[in-house]
């Protein structure tokens, strides 16, 4: 024989007939252990791919506002020799991109209204190096930030809250006053807004507003940026760097990498994704054990071929591995399924979804709350591997019991009444 007669018997039970009714409601039973294995992994993978994708939209658009790396000083002061800082932080290969920057809370009031704010001045003509802001403001916006003149630029959200537009004066309330006879007086200055930017991320859209660094300097009283933003090549390594940075800067410095930025964030996702593979994982679980009374019928309505294999010399082993080899049968064909109809969809979910809701006449995804119109999906390997590994694991321990149970048939008792 080209195969082990096991691995024959194997694949003719697994596809056995339906001459008997016996015989075609364990097919069914079959069947639907194999469709029930196909439908979990392919869940698996699409909703893996599917929470991949949202945190993969999230976090692109987080990182078009804040850089990958911030280096400050440890008094909040201004860096000293800010030129020898960027010229070593450059020095790292990872590094691509280099800006000063000045940050500060404050308070932003038009008229009545007033909306506490995290102001940061930048440099227009370097922004572009460490943050996609300028792709996502005004036209134009960030040039209109001239020193001397106090432009403001607002997120989208902050300046609709203020009830403001490009041209209006709003009233930039430092933190820490100024003594005079009088008393101590709160700093106030006038900045004519410029423009606004919708980075599509409400947090940085409703208290987020920037304005040119020598303009932050004087409204902050600093001598001069109070710290250096970077881009890198490969976001992935924004800790590896920042650690990097941390022994080769010339100084002691405070270095923060943006996954210790919104480490919560980035916390309560892993939580939730890990949650979720547990708990699609018992589907595939519970189908994968549905073999187990699949194989028990086989078992049972067999008793007379295994008899006669015994007979004829079979071992126990051998007994077992044809029905081990059933079992899995089953379970590989079911994962190989699921996983060419979960990347199938997974793959192709921006042109399925849309014909979702062109046929049931809804939007899965208001724009209006969840701010993206279209489901995001990135499949993984280092998802899809596991998930494969881990049905076909069910599928094989889910075999043995009956495997086992075919092995002790006692030949005489099998066939006293055939």
């Amino acid at each position: 024989m080209p195969f082990p007669y096991e691995l024959q018997l194997g694949w003719r039970y697994t596809r056995a007939g339906r001459a008997t009714r016996r015989n075609g409601f364990i097919s069914f039973i079959s069947g639907v252990s194999m469709l029930g294995i196909a439908l979990g992994v392919a869940a698996l993978i699409i909703v893996l791919s599917v929470m991949n994708g949202f945190q993969k939209e999230v976090t692109d658009r987080m990182l078009g506002v804040i850089s990958h790396i911030e280096i400050f000083s440890r008094d909040g002061q201004a860096l000293a020799d800010i030129d020898a800082i960027a010229a070593a932080a450059r020095k790292n290969p990872n590094v691509v991109g280099v800006a000063p920057f000045i940050a500060a809370q404050a308070l932003i009031a038009r008229g009545e209204d007033m909306k506490g704010a995290l102001v940061r001045g930048i440099e227009p003509s370097l922004e572009p190096q460490v943050t996609d802001i300028s792709t996502t403001a005004q036209k134009g916006a960030l040039a209109k930030l001239v020193p001397g003149e106090f432009g403001i630029v607002l997120g989208v959200e902050l300046a609709r809250s203020l009830f403001v537009q490009p041209g209006d004066q709003v009233t930039l309330i430092a933190p820490g006053g100024q003594v005079t006879p009088a008393g101590v007086v709160p700093r106030l200055k006038q900045f004519t807004v410029v423009g606004t930017f919708d980075s599509g991320h409400y947090e940085y859209d409703s208290a987020l507003a920037m304005i040119h660094e020598q303009d932050a300097a004087r409204v902050f009283r600093l001598e001069g940026p109070s710290g250096l933003r970077l881009k890198l090549k490969d976001l992935h390594r924004a800790r590896e760097v920042a650690d990097e940075l941390a022994v080769t800067l010339p100084g002691e410095f405070l270095i923060r990498d943006w996954t210790r930025q919104n480490k919560t964030w980035f916390a309560a996702v892993q939580v939730e994704k890990r949650m979720m593979f547990i708990i699609l994982t018992l589907i595939v679980a519970v189908a994968a054990f549905n073999l187990v009374s699949t194989l028990v019928m086989t078992v049972t309505d067999k008793r007379a071929d295994i008899a006669i294999l015994r007979t004829l010399g079979s071992s126990p082993k051998s007994i077992m591995s044809i029905f081990v080899v059933q079992g899995a049968m089953v379970g590989v064909i079911g994962t190989l399924a699921g996983l060419l109809l979960g990347l199938g969809i997974a793959y192709n979910i921006d042109v399925i979804v849309p014909a979702l809701e062109r046929l049931f006449n809804a939007r899965f995804l208001p724009q209006d709350i969840y701010l993206i119109s279209k489901m995001p999906s990135d499949p993984q390997r280092g998802d899809i591997l596991p998930i494969a590994l881990i049905s076909l694991a069910l599928s094989f321990v889910a075999t043995l019991y009956p495997s086992w149970r075919a092995s002790r048939v006692n030949p005489a008792e099998a066939l006293r009444y055939e």
